[in-house]
């Protein structure tokens, strides 16, 4: 089987898994994986994550130009940003996952970290969460708010429509943003608590174990 072939499977495969935990509803969402010869393979637009099919999925060149598939998502442009200032982006996934999308529209939000540290995963998996204001879905002008971050962020939250994480593979991106999507949900449980989250001693510890980046100013909680 050839890496673009298993490429195709694995997009198909864990887009039917989100959508199937409800993680992304209808036809939202899209995930994109980039392709040794600097192309990409992308879902395509109004295509639902639950039901792909690898021998549709949008064949990118290098330029971002269609090659073969379907016409592909709305969002290249948000996706192509990411790529551009964060080089070690191999994947990315974008969601309208429930709570990360309750999180962005909190006044509270700081938008250099959308969460506090929360718990050891978080920070392993996420680092620190950017939020970028409110663009229509597609608008070009969001990709010039994800580029004015810098490649600081692999994990990134549009205000009112969801998360965008980016991995060195496909399974990280996923798991970073299953990840991101259950600190949410524990964070809106216990806004209002007062909970203990972790101290900067214990953040400092889990970013020299693990080798955690964190961007400057990411966890002034």
């Amino acid at each position: 089987m050839s890496n673009e072939t298993r490429l195709r499977e694995d997009i198909c495969r864990f887009g039917r898994s989100l959508f199937e935990r409800g993680l992304t509803p209808g036809s939202s969402g899209n995930i994109s994986v980039k392709m040794d010869d600097g192309g990409w393979l992308v879902t395509p637009t109004n295509a639902s994550l639950g039901f792909l099919d690898p021998a549709t999925l949008s064949r990118l060149d290098s330029r971002g130009r269609l090659v073969s598939g379907e016409a592909p998502t709305k969002e290249v442009p948000l996706h192509t940003a990411l790529y551009d200032t964060r080089g070690s982006a191999r994947a990315i996934v974008h969601l309208h996952s429930t709570h990360s999308v309750a999180l962005s529209m909190l006044p509270e939000i700081d938008p250099r970290a959308a969460l506090p540290p929360m718990t050891a995963y978080y920070l392993m998996k996420c680092g620190a969460t950017a939020l970028v204001p409110y663009y229509r879905p597609g608008d070009p002008a969001v990709a010039d708010a994800i580029k004015g971050l810098a490649g600081k962020y692999s994990s990134v939250l549009l205000a009112n429509h969801g998360p965008v994480v980016a991995g060195d593979t496909l399974e990280a991106a996923v798991f970073a943003t299953e990840e991101l999507e259950e600190t949410a949900k524990l964070y809106l449980l216990l806004r209002g608590m007062n909970p203990r989250y972790l101290s900067p001693e214990q953040v400092t510890d889990l970013v020299k174990v693990f080798g955690v980046t964190l961007p400057e100013h990411g966890h002034e909680h």
